[in-house]
């Protein structure tokens, strides 16, 4: 079975010029982990995740070492008012990982576990064409299953 058979097509997407309040609210009510982000004619430039968003505002795990008991995580919380200005340009992954159409779902799982990505982008070249997620490939496996 390949990509193209079971990824979903219409996929929303923002352009990397997208308030990080309009993808806050797109994330949150649609319950997106990650949107694309292209450019003219469904270019794929970036996609930007809950993860990107999350780690401008907290400290990774090195600075949680190096400064023991000197971080105020709660008060870093309310510090999430401060990305809400940027766009998605200024924290979108660049140049992310695709899989393509063509691909056996098995092999785009393998690039998925490997990255710990729950979905990824479609693309043909690099051109946006669809989103698979983990649900997807799972589902389709069991369906399978029963009909064979």
């Amino acid at each position: 079975m390949l990509v193209k058979e079971i990824m979903t097509r219409a996929v929303r997407t923002i352009n990397p010029d997208t308030r990080l309040t309009e993808v806050a609210s797109i994330m949150c009510l649609n319950r997106f982990s990650a949107l694309p982000v292209i450019e003219q004619k469904d270019t794929i430039i970036g996609i930007l995740s809950e993860q990107d968003v999350l780690r401008y505002l907290f400290p990774d795990m090195e600075d949680v070492i190096t400064g023991m008991g000197a971080l105020d995580f709660e008060h870093r919380e309310t510090e999430y008012k401060k990305v809400l200005p940027l766009t998605a340009a200024d924290l979108m992954t660049k140049e992310p990982i695709t899989v393509n159409p063509e691909m056996p779902i098995l092999k785009a799982v393998s690039v998925m576990a490997r990255r710990h990505f729950r979905r990824i982008p479609v693309a043909d070249g690099n051109k946006l064409v669809g989103m698979v997620s983990l649900g997807d490939i799972h589902r389709a496996i069991f369906m399978q299953s029963f009909s064979a």
